[in-house]
């Protein structure tokens, strides 16, 4: 699910570019990203290879951000592979509690520069059966958030685990690369 889309108001530009100046000076120490290992900061599906971005997660971070918005502290701090395979900071994810509202959001980040998501109707395998992420139906895999599957019934048709909402609400800042914000998904 998407936040609303807004127009851009001067107001939300400026607040925007404040934003970003702010978490690119904070930011800065994390291009090593040993520098954000030391910090707390976690790759997320480590197991997964080739991602278009990495997302290295602070749970303390992710936790707090529920109830406070810091530019200087995200969520997830966002790295893509570079050919000689090390990585290069990109950007930051910032989360709001799943059940925010587009008011909220705009508080954080202004609607009209930045559109939020929400990951939603999810199959995912049952707890024991993580082997499972791995199947695929029609070329298409059968969990995880490129299923085609998006309903309860559905799911329970392959022993899945439906899940409404995953995680909250997320938006990315593509910090460090020509579009600032932005959402991959």
């Amino acid at each position: 699910r998407m936040s609303p889309i807004r127009a851009a108001s001067h107001a939300d530009s400026a607040r925007a570019a404040q934003l970003v100046e702010q978490a690119r000076g904070a930011l800065e120490k994390y291009k090593d990203v040993r520098v954000a290992e030391r910090d707390g900061y976690r790759m997320f599906a480590p197991g997964i290879k080739n991602q278009p971005v990495y997302h290295f997660t602070n749970l303390r971070l992710a936790i707090r951000e529920r109830f406070k918005f810091d530019p200087a502290q995200p969520s997830s701090l966002l790295y893509k592979s570079n050919p000689d395979g090390s990585l290069r900071l990109v950007g930051a994810m910032y989360t709001a509690p799943k059940d925010a509202t587009p008011e909220e959001l705009n508080a954080r980040v202004p609607l009209g520069v930045a559109q939020w998501h929400l990951h939603t109707n999810m199959c995912v395998p049952r707890l024991t059966q993580t082997a499972r992420w791995k199947e695929v139906s029609n070329g298409r895999p059968v969990f995880g958030p490129a299923s085609p599957i998006a309903t309860s019934d559905a799911c329970d048709k392959v022993n899945g685990k439906f899940l409404p909402v995953v995680f909250n609400w997320m938006v990315h800042a593509n910090l460090y690369e020509p579009e600032v914000w932005a959402d991959h998904h």
